[in-house]
């Protein structure tokens, strides 16, 4: 996987000390000397490899594959030329490389990965509303618990049934089956016989049956170990989406 900032490309998979030790290597290895004019001439003057150059092309060799995947601009990049320098856009590269390198648990922690960061203050109402105490408190597990009460309230107010819960009432409220008394049912959509209606509300429903017995259940029987923060914001995202179906569905009636 990559992690991009503008250009330049930070490659989770490499072996970074590797690489910094390979681009150290090499500027030793290409290091160069200053060549004065000769004697009685003007113009002249320019700089040569310290090491033979066979020696210098060899570490390039190397060099260039870790440029290309670390600084992939470095061949176009437009950088002050170091006149006369032998190789001095390598050398140029590999300085910003290793610099990049070094940098990149800094970089990562202050700039972020790029990826998209849930909100918690997004989440439904239902969800984020009745918790947000305990989740400042730290009570992460509770917080969960709370949220899947909350949208279980919420589910029996806008059915009108007391006589069944979470899992329970809602499998029966997802049903395809037709209204009955006691028994109304919540629309995602219009019953219009195709597969689209059928799939939507047994998926609802049997999500609803997932995040109750694999999410609510523990919660309540492990009342001693506490959920990791971002754990139980997954869980809490996870009661979102059944709350926002709820929340958005029809009420159907019998008769």
């Amino acid at each position: 996987m990559s992690v991009a900032w503008g250009s330049i490309w930070f490659m989770t998979q490499m072996n970074k000390d590797w690489a910094i030790a390979k681009l150290k290597a090499f500027l030793v290895t290409a290091r160069v000397t200053y060549v004065p004019d000769a004697p009685n001439t003007v113009g002249f003057w320019g700089y040569k490899f310290d090491q033979p150059k066979a020696e210098v092309q060899a570490a390039a060799q190397i060099v260039e594959q870790i440029l290309d995947r670390v600084l992939p601009v470095w061949r176009t990049a437009e950088w002050e030329e170091a006149a006369r320098q032998p190789m001095w856009r390598h050398r140029e590269a590999a300085h910003r490389a290793i610099a990049l390198l070094e940098a990149e648990q800094e970089l990562q922690e202050n700039l972020g990965s790029g990826a998209p960061q849930l909100d918690a203050s997004t989440l439904h109402p239902w969800v984020w509303g009745s918790v947000q105490g305990l989740w400042g408190s730290g009570h992460f597990r509770e917080a969960v618990g709370a949220a899947a009460r909350a949208v279980n309230a919420q589910a029996q107010a806008k059915l009108e049934r007391r006589d069944a819960s979470e899992a329970k009432l809602l499998s029966d409220a997802f049903s395809t089956n037709a209204p009955v008394a006691g028994h109304p049912r919540l629309r995602l959509s219009a019953n219009d016989g195709g597969d689209t209606f059928r799939n939507r509300h047994d998926g609802a429903g049997n999500y609803a049956r997932g995040v109750y017995a694999a999410i609510r259940n523990p919660i309540a029987h492990e009342e001693d170990e506490e959920l990791q923060e971002n754990e139980a914001l997954e869980q809490l995202a996870a009661f979102s989406i059944l709350a926002r179906w709820i929340d958005t569905a029809t009420v159907e009636k019998a008769g």
